[in-house]
């Protein structure tokens, strides 16, 4: 509080008042007043105008009211930011190319601020290390990696500026080595360092600041990272075919009139799945084939390529079985006649 004399003019004779009145203090804030609270505090470049209050009854009866002097100072920018990668890991398989890991950059100081984005593929403590691709930044704010819509983050030319207490998304696309084995994980970090400086916590950059003041390294140094995990999953298929002969004599002997099922069963074997399995079996030469015979887990399919999953085309018999995940079997049967 302030506890200096008050001088005044009284009745027609200096006199100077050390106040023993009641001195009333208030705060007033200008931009500040209007803002929300924010997590990151008040917005840097706020002016902050203080000026303090004291009323006293004169010897005429009457009540004076003087104010002090006006205080402003500036709110300096607090310069903090953090980085949170996807929270579970990311399917990949050998020799994939793309892949997609997505970080959340905050920035948690108090003042518009844009920050450098470098990626580390090299974590250590993982099973392999990916090639890095490029960074991508979330043009259209949809959480997903849009291709031709995202723009590429190039270091130096267009960090996005995010605003206090704001986020945004960045994709880090990858590629997996052929080489890995099912089940290897890797560590991807991304690192995020506020444009206008970092260092110790408490750093001030002088003058730099949003608004004019000067710009002071938050508690985590203006400097955040966090990681990602790919992890392999490399399904296979085996295909195993057999054949089941009936005669015409009612046994299992192959002499013409002998009707032939072929079953063709894929195993997969790993983890994840297999996209887009296809079965394809010719029919063999010195037989022909059974209208109507292909079939799927036993469920009959048409030979017309059509709605369903298979179809004959003359010389073969063709299956899509989609998107086949580990550790299922899929069979596919159709029969032929030796002529």
């Amino acid at each position: 509080m302030w506890n200096r004399p008050f001088s005044f003019a009284s009745t027609g004779f200096a006199q100077n008042y050390v106040l023993h009145s009641t001195v009333l203090l208030c705060t007033m804030f200008g931009v500040a007043a209007a803002q929300p609270a924010l997590a990151a505090g008040t917005l840097a470049g706020t002016d902050i105008r203080n000026i303090a209050e004291a009323t006293y009854e004169a010897s005429t009866g009457a009540t004076i009211t003087v104010q002090s002097n006006t205080l402003i100072f500036k709110v300096d920018e607090l310069l903090d930011v953090t980085v949170a990668g996807d929270t579970g890991d990311i399917a990949t398989s050998p020799g994939f190319v793309g892949n997609v890991q997505t970080f959340l950059v905050t920035n948690t100081g108090n003042g518009d601020e844009g920050f450098r984005l470098t990626v580390n593929t090299n974590d250590g403590g993982d099973d392999f290390d990916p090639t890095l691709q490029k960074i991508a930044i979330d043009t259209n704010n949809n959480g997903v990696y849009d291709p031709g819509i995202d723009i590429d983050y190039i270091a130096g030319s267009n960090e996005p500026i995010i605003g206090p207490d704001q986020s945004k998304n960045f994709f880090v696309l990858t590629i997996t080595p052929v080489g890995v084995a099912d089940l290897n994980r890797a560590s991807v970090s991304l690192i995020a360092v506020a444009l206008t400086g970092s260092g110790a916590p408490g750093t001030t950059f002088a003058g730099v600041g949003q608004g004019g003041g000067n710009a002071v390294v938050g508690s985590d140094g203006a400097t955040s990272a966090d990681n990602s995990f790919l992890a392999v999953q490399a399904a296979t298929v085996a295909l195993v075919k057999t054949a089941s002969i009936l005669d015409p004599f009612g046994g299992n002997r192959p002499v013409p009139g002998a009707i032939v099922t072929y079953s063709i069963a894929a195993n997969v074997t790993g983890s994840g799945s297999l996209a887009d399995l296809v079965i394809t079996d010719p029919v063999p030469a010195g037989s022909q084939y059974q209208i109507g015979t292909i079939s799927l887990q036993a469920a009959i399919l048409t030979d017309a390529a059509d709605a369903d999953v298979g179809d004959y085309n003359g010389t073969r018999v063709r299956v899509a079985l989609g998107n086949v995940p580990a550790g299922q079997t899929r069979t596919v049967t159709f029969k032929v006649q030796i002529p």
